[in-house]
């Protein structure tokens, strides 16, 4: 990849738009100023591209932007404390986890009620399923 990205070819890359570029610009998300041409268009290096896939990850995760914003100010302020960046992560990581294990725990009550179904429906009794007028476990 180049170390010369418009910004439309960081879109495509990240899959980020344009209008949440300029955002994480502006909101001071990225690792370092981003450069401009003469002409004042912004051109990005091949490491602001792998940084915005961790933020992509960050966010997808649900770390709340001002947690991505302080972790970049942590990477920003250089080395010395790469023990709070870790922190961070671990309790980012540990948030993931619950969050993993929630869904499982709805994912088994989902997948319960998909063989409920597929009971009800193979044995002819479908019309039992959440009907108000007959008791069922529907």
């Amino acid at each position: 990849m180049s170390d010369d990205l418009s910004i439309g070819d960081v879109a495509v890359a990240t899959g980020l738009s344009v209008h949440a570029l300029r955002y994480f610009e502006e909101e001071g998300l990225f690792l370092r100023p981003i450069p401009r041409t003469a002409t004042g268009r912004r051109r990005y290096s091949a490491e602001d591209v792998e940084w915005l896939h961790l933020c992509n990850r960050f966010r997808a995760s649900g770390m709340p932007i001002a947690s991505i914003l302080r972790f970049a100010d942590l990477v920003r302020e250089g080395p010395g404390n790469e023990a709070a960046r870790l922190e961070m992560l671990r309790d980012h990581e540990r948030h993931v986890r619950a969050k993993i294990a929630q869904l499982e725990g709805d994912l088994a009550v989902i997948s319960g009620k998909v063989q409920t179904y597929e009971q009800h429906l193979a044995a002819g009794r479908a019309a039992e399923l959440w009907n108000p007028t007959v008791r069922s476990s529907g």
